[in-house]
């Protein structure tokens, strides 16, 4: 069949008016009328990278019914990405010196043997892989764009997922060899990127509300999503297989040797939302229970995946009236524990003017504590005080109780300030030390609203009773906690945090570890403050605080090879140096906590500040 057909007589002016008007009949904008852009954009669209695409508009095609489609598609996605080209400038976003191992790094190629350890590695120690996520955005900076619609900004979450290495192997000698690889996290939406050799992805989240409109409305026509699968977050094993995860997409499947990227994870199709990036392993049956939070209803939905990784043998909405951005859940025998505090993502309040994502400090918190296989109507609820609380250390039946403990903040690092806020005045404050009353060990200043305590829910299942207390003091802030993951939804004894240095955090407006905690849950702290001792009954902590301007990040336990003990084994933690620039990965002894290091392995590059991390035990078959 064959098609005779003029070139479309599109008028640049005319086109400019007609998506203003539809960009207004979207809450983009106001009417094109009443505000000058619309002028602006015809002038824009009028440019020449979109004029030279529309002047490639043939003017007789000649294809079959079946090629239709696809020459229409192709010509549609030329010019809008004439359109972003003309109306959109990219930039990169500066980091201060003090920001200078936030920056990412190359991709180093084959593994490479370390050969820089200070003191020995234990002859006890397992073999397996070291491996840790985090933020590395492929074209050196994370970005902005300017346009008629305003500005918007990836946030400091956002950079495209890098995994980092360590392999831990022993020769037939029992002498170890110690290897270092990098690799990113290669979703569709970097492999995008990476084919036009330039950032092409409009930033969605943090920024002025039309400009946050119009790269949603743009990056969904032109790629079908809003935003890149980052894939930056965690890393996790079950069934025999690695995944690297991000809760706006679903877990991308790894080649734990290799690191290369192999396929999305659905659950043989039956996953079809963003999947949790701590899902965790049910004690017994060694199911996963995740959930999956998205910006459509419905808003919150739990799955629990068989113990081989091959079937999804439940998945229900909970049915929740809002979509909270709830970042972990929690496991115990019977039950999967339902965080819900008030993080709010909300297009409504975004088509007003205002933030997508907003931590509404007056809003309700509450926790559910749900049967393994119930559903919404199933879920007991417990109102608790308003909180923001990214990661929980563990979750345990006892007696008529369930106990949940986190690392809970008065406040949200995600996204960061409202448009128009000093991003770096407003990270900086919240990161300060944290002041208190003589009267209220808990009331916090308009400073330090970052500042994250390890916390404790004890929820009554007879009665609905929620009891709440400080576990920690206000010495230190503290988060990304761990545990012996054998004692996962068990009671514990220990617990293991990053401890956060609140002064250099505050001095650069981001997150910095300057030490790890050990927490002893059944011994108290004789150590406290006269106030904090006579309003709580705060645990026992020893530390490991690192030199001067060092700083971990991905810290992880590993239990020794035929431990008895919950807390016979070492913490594993990326350490960086800051006045050297170098980075190293120190191995540090549970049971001589706060004494010297039992290991430092020198990297042979620079690795950034990251996310989460795991040890994996080697494979039996290798």
């Amino acid at each position: 069949m064959s098609i005779r057909t003029q070139r479309p007589n599109i008028g640049l002016p005319n086109m400019a008016s007609s998506f203003c008007f539809a960009l207004h009949a979207h809450g983009l904008v106001k009417k094109p009328s009443t505000q000058p852009h619309s002028h602006h954009l015809t002038t824009l669209l009028s440019s020449t990278p979109l004029l030279k695409e529309l002047q490639k508009l043939p003017m007789r095609i000649d294809v079959s019914t079946a090629l239709i489609s696809t020459a229409l598609k192709k010509t549609s996605a030329r010019i809008l990405d004439a359109f972003v080209d003309s109306v959109f400038q990219f930039s990169d976003q500066e980091l201060l010196p003090s920001q200078s191992n936030f920056r990412p790094v190359e991709e180093i190629g084959e593994a490479v043997t370390v050969q820089c350890i200070e003191g020995e590695i234990p002859i006890d120690f397992p073999e397996g892989v070291y491996i840790r996520n985090g933020p590395n955005p492929l074209f050196g900076a994370l970005q902005s764009t300017e346009s008629v619609f305003g500005r918007s900004s990836h946030t400091w979450i956002e950079g495209e997922g890098m995994l980092h290495a360590l392999y831990f192997k022993k020769d037939a000698q029992g002498n170890w060899n110690i290897s270092y690889k990098n690799r990113y996290v290669e979703s569709d939406t970097l492999n995008i990127e990476k084919t036009r050799n330039r950032p092409t992805f409009l930033p969605a989240l943090e920024g002025d509300s039309p400009a946050i409109l119009a790269a949603y409305f743009l990056n969904q026509l032109r790629y079908g999503k809003v935003n890149k699968d980052l894939g930056n977050t965690t890393v996790f094993e079950h069934g025999g297989k690695s995944y690297a995860a991000t809760e706006n997409h679903i877990p991308i499947e790894i080649d734990l040797f290799s690191l290369e990227t192999l396929d999305s994870w659905d659950i043989n199709g039956a996953w079809d939302r963003p999947f949790s990036s701590h899902p965790k392993r049910a004690p017994g049956s060694g199911e996963l229970v995740t959930h999956g939070v998205d910006g459509m209803e419905p808003y919150f939905v739990v799955g629990v995946v068989s113990a081989d990784g091959k079937k999804l043998v439940h998945k229900v909405d909970l049915k929740f009236k809002r979509n909270s951005l709830v970042h972990d859940i929690g496991v115990t025998e019977r039950y999967n524990i339902i965080l819900d505090y008030p993080l709010i993502i909300d297009m409504g309040r975004l088509m007003n003017g205002g933030s997508l994502v907003k931590f509404e400090k007056e809003g309700y918190s509450r926790i559910g504590v749900m049967p393994r296989y119930g559903d919404s109507y199933s879920v007991k609820w417990f109102d608790v005080e308003p909180h923001c609380t990214f990661h929980m250390l563990n979750c345990f039946e006892d007696g008529d109780e369930v106990v949940v403990r986190g690392c809970r903040a008065h406040g949200s690092v995600v996204p960061g300030p409202d448009v128009g806020q000093d991003k770096f005045e407003w990270f900086s404050k919240g990161y300060k030390p944290i002041a208190t009353s003589e009267k209220n060990s808990d009331n916090f200043t308009e400073d330090g609203f970052l500042f994250s305590r390890l916390y404790e829910w004890r929820l009554n299942m007879k009665t609905g009773v929620a009891r709440e207390r400080n576990l920690t003091g206000t010495e230190f802030s503290m988060d990304f906690p761990m545990i012996n993951n054998n004692f996962t939804g068990l009671h514990n004894k220990y617990g293991y945090t990053q401890v956060v240095d609140s002064i250099a955090s505050s001095s650069c407006g981001m997150s910095k570890y300057g030490g790890l905690a050990k927490l002893h849950f059944d011994e108290q702290d004789n150590k406290i403050s006269k106030r904090e001792k006579d309003s709580i009954a705060l645990i026992k902590m020893d530390y490991h605080t690192f030199e001067e301007n060092q700083f971990c990040t991905g810290a992880a336990f590993v239990p020794r090879n035929g431990a008895l003990e919950e807390d016979d084994g070492w913490i594993i933690s990326f350490v960086h140096n800051e006045d050297d620039d170098i980075s190293q990965v120190h191995i540090i002894d549970t049971r001589k906590f706060d004494g010297h290091t039992t290991a430092k392995i020198g990297m042979p590059q620079r690795v950034p500040y990251g996310f989460h991390s795991t040890f994996i035990l080697k494979p039996a078959q290798c």
